[in-house]
């Protein structure tokens, strides 16, 4: 039986997050030496797209068709476990941090307080 497929990214609420968290995964696979280099093309060529006088009738459409398109082609096509591998290792940079983990012993102050 054919193994599930993979999305490319999967929805987590937060846009700005998701954003940030996928450039950072497309700039460490461009900076893997295991993705073939043809690959690599594909981000750098949809960047250079996005800067170039070529438009279409609907400028901001095309070009963020072109950049999503570019993107997704190459989280697709770049090897799962390699792509697997940074994901993981980017997940404790966008996870929030527990507020009682920060916290140290020395740090929690023990009082009482009135509303007024």
């Amino acid at each position: 039986m054919a193994s599930k497929r993979r999305l490319v990214s999967e929805p987590q609420g937060d846009l700005a997050a998701s954003f940030g968290k996928n450039i950072r995964l497309i700039l460490r696979l461009v900076a893997d030496g295991r993705v073939n280099p043809l690959l690599k093309l594909l981000p750098v060529a949809s960047l250079v797209y996005l800067f170039s006088p070529l438009d279409a009738p609907i400028p901001l459409i095309d070009d963020a068709l072109v950049l999503w398109l570019g993107n997704s082609l190459f989280l697709e096509l770049c090897p799962p476990d390699v792509v697997d591998e940074h994901r993981t290792s980017l997940e404790p940079i966008m996870k929030p941090k527990d507020p009682d983990q920060s916290l140290g012993g020395e740090d929690i102050i023990d009082a009482q307080y009135k509303e007024k």
